[in-house]
C-alpha cells in the first residue's frame, strides 16, 4: 500500500503540463545526443543542466532523466546504420546491428533495438520502483574485491567476441589493456608511458579512441577495398522485408533476461551500462540456440545489449536516490541537479519528497513509451541515411567524428587520438583481428588495476575467494569463459551420436 500511495503522489507531481512537456523535449534531445558520435549520455545531461536553473525540481529532474534514458537508445541508431556507436553503451550493438544493415535488413535491427530498449527501460523502471532500497543495500556491500571480480568477469566475454580465433581476441584485448597503462599511476603520484607529452599525462580519452576504432577504422578499410565507389547503398536495403511480431516475440526471453542484467549491473556504482551490455551480449550468446549467428547479423545480438543498456538507467538511479551515490557518470551530473534544487539524495529523500521521487519513476515509464513512438517515426529517416551514397556519407561521418572528438575536452590532440585509433582499427581489420576486445580492455583495464591493487593493500589475495560476493562472480567468470567451448563440444558430441 505504501508504494501505491507514493505512486499516486508521484502521478500528481508529474501529471502537470510543464513536467510532461519537459519529458517530451528531453526524449527528443536525448535521441539526438545519442545519434551524434562523441556526445555520451553524461555529456547530454550536463549540457541540459543550465536549462534547469529556472525550472521547478520535478520538471528539471524529469528533463534530465529523459535525456539520460533516450540518449542510451539513440546511440544504437548510428551503430546500426553506419557502424559508429553514438554512445559507449552502443558498442556491442554494432556487432550484429551493422551486419544486418550490410545484409539489407536495417529495419530488422532498428526495430529490434527500439523494442529491446523500450522493454529494458520499462523493466528497469519497475525494478527501481519495487526494489530500490534492498538493491541499494546490495550494491553498497560491494568492495574492491567484488569490483575486481566484476572486471575479470567482463574480460571473459572476449571468448564470445573473438569470432573464430580466441587468440586474436586476447591479443586485441591485450592492446586495449596496454593503452590503459598510459597516464597517472592508480596509486602513486607519477605518470606512466606518457613520453613527456602533457596531453597523455591523464591517459587516453576513451570516446575519441572509441570513435576512431569503429567509425574511422571502418571508413579506412572500406576505402581500401573501394567500397566508396558504390553509387547507392539502398540497392541492398529491402524496405519490404519488415520484421514480424512473431520474430520479436521469439526474443522475449533474451530481452527480459538482459533487462534484468542491465538493471542489476547498473545498480553497482561505477559499473555502468557499457559493462552491462557486454555481459548481456555474452550471456545471450551462451544461452542461444544459434550462437554461430552472433557477429553475423543475429537479432538476439542486437536485443541483448540494447535491453541491458536501457535497463541500466533504472539501475543507476537506485544508489543515486537511495544512498546519494552516483551509479554512473550521468547520475553524477544528476546529483548536481538535485543539489542545485536544494535536495539531498539519500534515504530521507524517499520520506520527505516521496512525490518527487515517484514522480521521476513515473516519468521514466512514460518517457519509454514516448521514446518508442518517436523511434518508430524516426526509422524512415534512419533508412534514408543508410541509403545515402558512401561518397557522401563518409565525409559526413569523418566530420562528425572529428567534431565529436574535439568537443570532449576542446582538444585538437583528441582528434589526433581519434585518427591514430582509426588507423589501428583499419590495421586490425586487415589482419582479421576483432576490434571489440580492444574496447573491452580500455573499459575494464583501469577498473581491474585499481581494485586489484587496493584489495592487495587491504588484505591477502585469498580474500578474493573467501568473500561470498567476489567468489560467486569469479565462478561466473570461469563458467562464462569456458561456456562457448563446452557448448561447442556438446554440440559436436550430439552430432556424432546421431
Amino acid at each position: 500500500m505504501g508504494i501505491l500511495n507514493n505512486l499516486w503522489l508521484g502521478l500528481q507531481e508529474f501529471g502537470q503540463f510543464l513536467p510532461i512537456m519537459m519529458m517530451l523535449i528531453g526524449v527528443v534531445i536525448g535521441i539526438i545526443v545519442g545519434v551524434l558520435p562523441g556526445l555520451s549520455p553524461s555529456i547530454g545531461v550536463a549540457l541540459m543542466l543550465p536549462v534547469t536553473f529556472g525550472l521547478d525540481p520535478i520538471s528539471a529532474l524529469v528533463l534530465l532523466v529523459s535525456v539520460y534514458l533516450s540518449s542510451n537508445y539513440g546511440g544504437s541508431i548510428t551503430a546500426i546504420a553506419i557502424n559508429t556507436p553514438g554512445t559507449p553503451g552502443a558498442v556491442a550493438t554494432t556487432f550484429d546491428g551493422y551486419e544486418l544493415t550490410k545484409k539489407g535488413k536495417p529495419l530488422h535491427a532498428l526495430l529490434t533495438s527500439l523494442t529491446a530498449s523500450t522493454v529494458g527501460g520499462l523493466v528497469g523502471t519497475i525494478i527501481l520502483i519495487l526494489f530500490s532500497v534492498p538493491l541499494a543495500k546490495l550494491a553498497l556491500s560491494f568492495e574492491s574485491y567484488e569490483y575486481f571480480a566484476l572486471g575479470v568477469f567482463g574480460l571473459t566475454i572476449i571468448s564470445s567476441l573473438a569470432g573464430k580465433s580466441p587468440l586474436k581476441g586476447f591479443i586485441s584485448s591485450g592492446i586495449g589493456l596496454l593503452f590503459v597503462t598510459i597516464g597517472f599511476d592508480t596509486e602513486l603520484p607519477f605518470s606512466r608511458f606518457s613520453l613527456g607529452i602533457p596531453d597523455l599525462a591523464d591517459g587516453i580519452e576513451f570516446i575519441p579512441a572509441l570513435i576512431g576504432l569503429f567509425a574511422l577504422g571502418e571508413i579506412f578499410y572500406s576505402i581500401e577495398k573501394g567500397d566508396y565507389k558504390e553509387k547507392k547503398k539502398s540497392a541492398r536495403v529491402n524496405l519490404s522485408d519488415k520484421l514480424r511480431v512473431k520474430q520479436l516475440l521469439k526474443l522475449k526471453s533474451v530481452i527480459m533476461k538482459s533487462s534484468v542484467i542491465g538493471t542489476l549491473v547498473g545498480c553497482i556504482p561505477g559499473a555502468g551500462g557499457t559493462i552491462a551490455t557486454f555481459i548481456a551480449y555474452d550471456q545471450a550468446k551462451s544461452s542461444s540456440k544459434h550462437p554461430e549467428e552472433f557477429g553475423h547479423g543475429s537479432l538476439e545480438g542486437v536485443a541483448a545489449p540494447e535491453a541491458a543498456n536501457n535497463g541500466s538507467v533504472g539501475g543507476a538511479l537506485v544508489p543515486l536516490l537511495t544512498l546519494g551515490i552516483p551509479g554512473s557518470a550521468s547520475t553524477a551530473v544528476l546529483i548536481g541537479a538535485l543539489m542545485i534544487h536544494k535536495l539531498d539524495p539519500g534515504p530521507e529523500l524517499f520520506t520527505k519528497e516521496a512525490g518527487l521521487v515517484y514522480g521521476i519513476f513515473i516519468s521514466l515509464f512514460f518517457a519509454n513509451i514516448f521514446m518508442f513512438l518517436i523511434g518508430l517515426l524516426g526509422n524512415k529517416l534512419w533508412i534514408r541515411i543508410i541509403a545515402a551514397p558512401k561518397s557522401l556519407l563518409y565525409p559526413i561521418i569523418l566530420a562528425l567524428s572529428f567534431i565529436g572528438s574535439y568537443f570532449i575536452q576542446n582538444s585538437v590532440f583528441d582528434v589526433g587520438v581519434c585518427i591514430a585509433f582509426g588507423i589501428m582499427g583499419w590495421l586490425l581489420k586487415r589482419g582479421d583481428f576483432p576490434t571489440a576486445p580492444v574496447v573491452l580492455g580500455l573499459i575494464l583495464g583501469k577498473m581491474i588495476e585499481e581494485n586489484l591493487r587496493l584489495s592487495l593493500v587491504k588484505g591477502e589475495w585469498i580474500e578474493f575467494f573467501t568473500r561470498p560476493g567476489s567468489l560467486i562472480i569469479i565462478l561466473l567468470a570461469v563458467i562464462s569463459f569456458f561456456m562457448p567451448y563446452i557448448r561447442k563440444k556438446w554440440l559436436n558430441f550430439g552430432k556424432n551420436k546421431k
